[in-house]
């Protein structure tokens, strides 16, 4: 995480250095800012290409800060939606003795004894989503897998993450974001495939994104449309 400070503003951005010619400023749903820059790109250029750009990205962030205060907050009681790989699905909330949560003609069914009970609710579904959250990730992280041949099979973690979708470690790990659940399945698998291609490769290097290529041919796709997922909705 670097620093930039204008005037008496402090910004934080990602710096991603590539095999590129140009720079490029992303400021995402997540008010997270991040600038691409070629390999041998010096600190001077960068701050004063910041300074530049410091009024279109106040503006961005200005846009998503208004953007998520009109985000409702989830109440967990029927007519609400909630997103499931990729597709939205309707809660519906109905009185029972027996507390579970399962997907029907595309609805998500809560049965709970405690109809009104906000929290109660809420852990019943994200326990739900946690269950699927571990089947589905095992299940694509296999199934990528297979396309690297490499000696040894790296563990696959989850850990709630704000500002990533994914993380490769060096001692053989890698995390995922469980709000990935809430993507599709391409863009989960496009998140795996970055991961373990950072195996092979630490640095997003012209080799990296060469590797990236050959083994999932359309991940500027899905990236882009993984980026617009706002965090905060779910």
């Amino acid at each position: 995480m670097k620093k930039f400070i204008y005037g008496k503003s402090e910004y934080k951005y990602y710096l991603d250095k590539q095999e590129r010619k140009t720079f490029a400023l992303i400021i995402s749903p997540s008010m997270s800012i991040i600038l691409k820059t070629p390999l041998e790109t010096k600190n001077k250029e960068i701050n004063d290409f910041l300074k530049r750009k410091v009024f279109w990205i106040d503006k961005q962030l200005d846009f998503f800060k208004n953007f998520k205060k009109k985000v409702s907050k989830k109440e967990y009681v029927s007519g609400e939606s909630f997103l499931y790989l990729g597709r939205r699905y309707m809660l519906k909330v109905e009185k029972s003795k027996n507390n579970k949560v399962f997907l029907k003609q595309g609805k998500i069914f809560i049965f709970s004894n405690k109809l009104k009970d906000q929290k109660f609710n809420k852990e019943l579904l994200d326990k739900w989503f946690k269950e699927k959250m571990e089947k589905v990730f095992q299940e694509r992280f296999e199934e990528i897998l297979k396309k690297f041949d490499y000696d040894f099979a790296p563990e696959l973690k989850t850990r709630k993450m704000s500002k990533r979708w994914g993380s490769y470690h060096s001692n053989g790990k890698v995390i995922l974001n469980p709000l990935l659940i809430h993507a599709t399945k391409k863009q989960i698998d496009y998140v795996i495939t970055h991961e373990l291609c950072h195996v092979k490769h630490q640095n997003h290097s012209k080799d990296f994104y060469g590797l990236m290529k050959q083994k999932f041919s359309k991940w500027e796709l899905e990236k882009q449309k993984l980026e617009n997922l706002i965090f905060n909705e779910f």
